[in-house]
């Protein structure tokens, strides 16, 4: 494999271009994606790549680089938002349909409203104009999906764009305050004052937070005692491939196939539990069922929240000292 840097430049259209021995890289990740239900090209797609890898290295970037740099991003998402870019009405409505229910309860979520409030409606339809991006006098794609990398998922980035629409309307709406007649203990007037604006929080997302905790507790609780002992030895003891097979009996490549199977069937009950309601994990009231968008909060909440350990639901598995042997679970 040729490891000198290449040049990310222009072809003649304009395009960013990706560099020889690049494109065979871009070509085998966009077989693994479905990106011909909405029609979309792999050209289009070595485009986008391209755009992101700029993002990343800069003018240069070897063979190397670009395939560990790619099989990082979330490429079913890139491709969902390349074919938007491209107009595709099958990827629109499937955008559309997964989305719009999602935007509206993050705008929910920023503006501290319920997700029906028509400021939220407002804030997360007016993303979704604008990620159509359709200029109506020139008839130009000015679409956000522009700026969309890959590098997160779509949900983290539509959400990051969110908060970020609000938090320049909010500093819009500075700019227009009146200014103070008489600045505090003779401070000069300063007519150019920064004006720096955290996104808000969202205040359900410890409630959020642990009814995913709930629910992943009773879809642990369900598993086979097999299985509950591979995610214990794995997340909980942190032990490798080669030591939970030793330990139960399989071989490795067997294990890491059993906790890939595991860890979609837990998402799938997670999901539903959460999905269904019920009573509350610390004996409190029942609890209503959440919606798909809600289910997507949780999800991504959990994601990024550190606290969420599965060595906290597995607390006879923990070895009292750090320093003493794994014990040996048996099956």
């Amino acid at each position: 494999m040729d490891l000198r840097p290449d040049n990310l430049a222009p072809d003649p259209a304009g395009n960013l271009a990706l560099p020889d021995a690049c494109i065979p890289i871009a070509r085998r990740f966009f077989s693994e994606t479905c990106a011909g239900r909405w029609q979309l090209s792999c050209k289009v797609f070595e485009e986008a790549l391209a755009r992101s890898a700029r993002k990343r290295f800069g003018a240069q970037v070897n063979a190397g680089e670009f395939a560990g740099y790619v099989s990082t991003l979330h490429l079913e998402d890139l491709a969902l938002a390349c074919a938007c870019l491209e107009g595709s009405e099958t990827a629109w409505e499937e955008f559309v349909a997964a989305y719009r229910g999602y935007l509206r309860a993050a705008a929910g979520a920023i503006l501290r409203c319920a997700v029906s409030d028509p400021s939220a409606i407002e804030l997360a339809d007016s993303l979704l104009t604008d990620l159509y991006g359709l200029s109506a006098k020139t008839g130009a794609n000015r679409s956000l999906f522009r700026y969309f990398h890959g590098r997160s998922s779509l949900k983290t980035w539509l959400r990051a764009v969110l908060a970020q629409r609000h938090v320049d309307l909010i500093r819009a709406g500075k700019r227009f305050a009146p200014l103070d007649e008489s600045p505090p203990d003779g401070e000069p007037r300063r007519l150019h004052e920064p004006v720096t604006i955290e996104p808000p929080a969202d205040p359900r997302r410890e409630h959020y937070l642990q009814r995913f905790r709930e629910a992943l507790a009773g879809a642990l609780a369900a598993l086979d005692a097999r299985d509950r002992t591979r995610l214990q030895l794995y997340y909980a003891e942190e032990r490798t491939l080669a030591e939970i097979g030793r330990a139960i009996g399989e071989h490795e490549s067997s294990v890491s196939r059993h906790l890939e199977r595991v860890r979609k069937e837990l998402r799938a009950t997670v999901e539903a539990l959460l999905r269904a309601g019920g009573g509350s994990g610390n004996g409190g009231p029942m609890q209503a069922g959440l919606d798909d968008a809600q289910v997507a909060l949780c999800v991504e909440y959990a994601a990024e929240d550190a606290g969420i350990a599965l060595d906290q639901l597995f607390p006879a598995a923990k070895p009292q000292n750090s320093l003493s042997p794994k014990p040996k679970v048996k099956p």
